[in-house]
């Protein structure tokens, strides 16, 4: 049986077999006797975007009390649901991330901890997650912005609609009814001034925005 530690981009975790492009972290919300989640749904507002290899390193899925394994579909899905690149694993990508987030948010010399503050403010309401009004139209979008419309997600890219699953991306939705912003505004904002996600393109295959 799979285990839930699946990421959706409204941020539930969920079980299924789908494998994902990233891992990342939300703290330590499993118990490892049982690879089961906690009631809880993070420990940290640090909420990470990490490489699943890295430097030859082996982690049993939540097999010891540190940080829980979770996992995206890809980078997109991992920003909509309020995740940021690790400046351990993707130091390269987090400092883009940084300087990108800084140009578009207005802001000077921040911190990955003040980040983590803004986006913990954007990504929840309550326990649930937060949706924002879109701040342009939908076509206008950046990509790799994400949106809901009643229980579906979608993946703008060159401002079209592409429908989200465990599995990829749908074909282009000409209509999209009542969208709401699921990607935090500041990551949003990162997006618009130059940050480019790594990308599931549909069923096989990936894409590099960032060339």
């Amino acid at each position: 049986m799979p285990l839930q530690n699946r990421v959706t981009p409204t941020g539930d975790i969920v079980a299924t077999p789908h494998r994902g492009l990233f891992t990342g972290n939300r703290g330590i919300i499993h118990d490892p006797a049982t690879k089961t989640l906690l009631r809880k749904r993070w420990s940290s507002p640090a909420w990470l975007v990490c490489l699943c290899d890295f430097r030859g390193k082996h982690r049993e899925v939540m097999a010891t009390q540190s940080w829980t394994e979770l996992f995206f579909l890809d980078e997109a899905t991992a920003l909509a649901a309020g995740h940021r690149p690790c400046f351990y694993c993707r130091r390269d990508d987090a400092n883009r991330f940084r300087t990108a987030w800084e140009r578009g948010n207005d802001a000077r010399h921040v911190r990955a901890a003040d980040i983590d503050r803004v986006l913990h403010r954007e990504r929840l309401d309550r326990r649930k997650k937060r949706l924002h009004p879109l701040p342009m139209l939908l076509a206008e979008l950046p990509d790799g912005t994400m949106v809901q419309s009643g229980q579906e997600s979608f993946l703008i890219l060159q401002g079209r609609a592409r429908p989200w699953s465990f599995a990829g991306y749908g074909a282009e939705r000409e209509h999209v009814p009542a969208p709401q912003l699921l990607t935090p505004p500041s990551t949003v904002r990162a997006l618009r001034a130059g940050y480019r996600p790594v990308l599931r393109a549909g069923l096989s295959g990936t894409f590099d925005l960032n060339g």
